[in-house]
């Protein structure tokens, strides 16, 4: 994973909200089966200037159109981003995104509501205009070593960097850039019908073989071993011994994406396999933090 040495070698901030890239829908995918909880898209955004490019762990701002409530500009939202620094379609070009329709009961009336960015994204037609800024982000970037071992946990549409990853990982090839190490990705989702990017993980296994590993956690499906629902927490305290073994070695980085308070659960497997080798969790992950090697992003 070709990682840039220094921050004034990462794209940043290539455009602002002043003056924002107008980019186009070339793709808008539902991701969900049927009978599935909510509705998420795979988008695919055309780059049309030479100059915008990104990286695998970075986000782009999206500027839905239109006023908000109180007569202004709507804000940008940001995104994680779901491609690789190529793109879907290899050229560069594009950049991909995965989004989920907000919506939620207003608080007096009971009616629906939808996110403004959100709603913009899901129902885009292919050419519709969209309002880009960044890309932004320098500490979810994935290691410069290809031997590096990557553990991923994710929750929803936190898969979207990891998407970005995997690709690079295994269904890209590059003269400078050949992935040797293990990847281990753990995905927290309500029903089967809401794992995202199923058959592209599928794909995944086959190809990587034994340097891929995938394990999901089914809310809504599956059982802990106490009777109640399988949350990813649970998923990984199952694995925790293995998870520490890997986590200790020193080429190995740990990624965190979803929904906030995911990190709770996850703390607390790991102190518990932590206190069993006389090892302080709190102490330990701060070492992982300073050297580059826990990495959280949550909203």
């Amino acid at each position: 994973m070709t990682q840039l040495k220094t921050k004034t070698d990462i794209p940043v901030n290539i455009y602002r909200p002043k003056n924002p890239l107008i980019g186009r829908c070339l793709v808008n995918q539902k991701l969900v089966q049927e009978k599935a909880v909510g509705d998420v898209r795979h988008l695919i955004l055309e780059l049309p200037e030479k100059d915008f490019r990104y990286l695998e762990g970075q986000s782009i701002g999206i500027i839905p159109p239109g006023l908000d409530g109180k007569g202004k500009p709507h804000k940008l939202r940001l995104y994680s981003i779901a491609s690789t620094r190529d793109g879907d379609h290899g050229d560069g070009r594009t950049v991909s995104l995965c989004v989920r329709l907000l919506e939620y009961p207003h608080p007096e009336t009971g009616k629906t509501v939808y996110g403004a960015c959100s709603s913009h994204l899901c129902n885009l037609s292919p050419g519709d205009p969209v309002k880009i800024t960044g890309p932004v982000g320098t500490s979810f970037l994935p290691p410069d070593d290809p031997n590096a071992n990557i553990i991923m946990m994710a929750t929803g549409t936190g898969i979207a960097p990891f998407r970005a990853f995997l690709r690079r990982m295994f269904d890209e090839s590059h003269a400078d850039y050949s992935f040797n190490g293990f990847a281990w990705l753990f995905f927290g989702i309500p029903t089967t019908a809401n794992i995202l990017y199923k058959e592209e993980l599928e794909s995944c296994r086959n190809v990587a073989g034994d340097k891929f590993r995938v394990d999901y956690a089914i809310s809504r499906e599956q059982m802990n071993i106490k009777g109640g629902k399988m949350y990813i927490q649970d998923r990984i305290a199952q694995n925790a011994a293995d998870l520490w073994s890997l986590i200790q070695r020193e080429n190995t980085y740990t990624y965190i994406c979803g929904l906030k308070g995911m990190e709770g659960g996850i703390d607390e497997a790991l102190h518990r396999v932590a206190q069993q080798q006389g090892v302080n969790w709190a102490e330990r992950q701060k070492h992982l933090k300073k050297a580059g090697r826990w990495h959280v992003e949550t909203y």
